[in-house]
């Protein structure tokens, strides 16, 4: 019985998911990593002004915004009992100091997010985005 197993290498219209996420992270064109992925906070634009890739496929839609509070509630939530367990402080700064802290952290998450989103979506040629010029 031969059990050999063959490696085929990959198709050349294949892309990397990693890079395309990490691109997108970066809030950069998944494509050429230059070109920038979005207008304002989070507006992405049709096509990538470097390499002109279209962009207007992606559906992100609530996708950021779940991780961002997914991400956000399963750091903030322990540390908020570190805190006050070694702490102890008042219950105003307590929560003076996480709300900051919370709208910080999901403010710098959720453009990222999906900038990355978009990176994976175009990596895998979902909605749209496998299709020829």
């Amino acid at each position: 019985m031969d059990h050999t197993v063959t490696m085929q290498a990959p198709k050349a219209q294949d892309r990397e998911a990693l890079p395309a996420v990490l691109r997108g992270w970066r809030r950069k064109c998944p494509s050429c990593g230059s070109g920038p992925m979005l207008k304002g906070y989070l507006k992405v634009r049709d096509t990538c002004p470097v390499c002109r890739e279209e962009l207007h496929h992606h559906r992100a839609d609530d996708g950021p915004a779940y991780l961002t509070i997914l991400i956000v509630g399963h750091l903030m939530a322990p540390l908020l009992l570190v805190v006050f367990e070694i702490w102890r402080p008042e219950p105003l700064v307590l929560v003076a100091i996480f709300s900051i802290g919370t709208v910080g952290l999901s403010l710098y998450l959720l453009p990222r997010l999906k900038g990355a989103l978009i990176g994976f979506q175009w990596a895998r040629r979902m909605n749209g985005f496998g299709q020829t010029r």
